[in-house]
């Protein structure tokens, strides 16, 4: 009987960490706070686009990694202002530390001066990211941000 009730509650367990996992995957959260970090041109290896910046964090093995920089990729060649810039996450450490990244694809976006404004862990939807470059959309929440001190 301890064993169908152990299965039970490791089912249940699973079953909320998929729901969880599905509803806030690729989905963009508010990550400025008063202390945002932020990323130079020169610590990214290429400039900064005029109103935005995705910097996607990937690793090799990672197929959410490939279809995210095709659609990142697509995006910025539609739009002059935006710059896009693909970190392979084992060969940064240093950022990957510094942000917080703890799976990939992670994707970064920064505003005009390189300060983090928003996060999208998982896999992007074009629609969501597209409104991240639509300027009437304010680029920050009341969500506290997800970026402790560090």
């Amino acid at each position: 009987m301890t064993g169908l009730i152990v299965l039970i509650v490791a089912l249940a367990a699973a079953t909320a960490i998929g729901l969880y996992r599905k509803a806030t995957d690729g989905r963009a959260r508010a990550a400025a706070g008063p202390r945002a970090p932020r990323l130079t041109a020169a610590t990214l290896g290429v400039g900064l686009g005029a109103t935005r910046t995705f910097v996607q964090f990937s690793s090799a093995v990672c197929t959410p990694c490939r279809r995210t920089r095709s659609l990142l990729e697509a995006v910025t060649a539609e739009r002059s202002d935006v710059a896009y810039v693909d970190l392979d996450a084992e060969h940064r450490l240093d950022l990957v530390e510094k942000f917080g990244i703890l799976r990939t694809p992670t994707v970064l976006v920064l505003d005009a001066e390189g300060t983090l404004v928003q996060r999208i862990v998982g896999q992007p939807r074009r629609s969501d990211v597209l409104e991240l470059l639509d300027p009437a959309q304010p680029l920050t929440s009341s969500e506290p941000a997800e970026l402790g001190a560090r």
